[in-house]
């Protein structure tokens, strides 16, 4: 039987059980416990331990570091070395432009790459 997660008792068993329903068909009883264990976890981890806000020059640094770039690659997105100097020192805020181009080309996430400060 499916209960409310309220606590790290029922969270950690609420974990116990999705891992023996894993792998279960979707639309079998089995398989839509899985599901709604999936969004009770989920909304529990959201409350407990919210993830702080993502911050740009890590999101671009972070993704860099993926795809083997070095700064040079980012004035393709960004503009000159001291425009791409400016940012990943935290001196100059990314524009709307510069987001576009930095999601679009290197597939960064817009969520990653809006400054917190900026958001409403």
């Amino acid at each position: 039987m499916v209960k409310p997660i309220r606590d790290e008792k029922s969270y950690n068993d609420a974990l116990k059980r999705i891992e023996l329903l894993w792998g279960s068909e979707i639309g079998t009883p089995e398989g839509d416990e899985l599901d709604v264990l999936m969004i009770l976890v989920e909304a529990y981890e959201d409350n407990q331990y919210p993830m702080p806000p993502s911050d740009p020059v890590e999101a671009i640094l972070f993704r860099m570091e993926q795809m083997d770039l070095r700064r040079k690659d980012l004035e393709a997105f960004i503009g000159p070395k001291s425009r791409v100097s400016d940012v990943l020192n935290r001196k100059r805020l990314l524009s709307m432009k510069q987001i576009v181009k930095l999601h679009h080309g290197m597939g960064i996430p817009y969520e990653s790459l809006i400054d917190e400060s900026l958001r409403a």
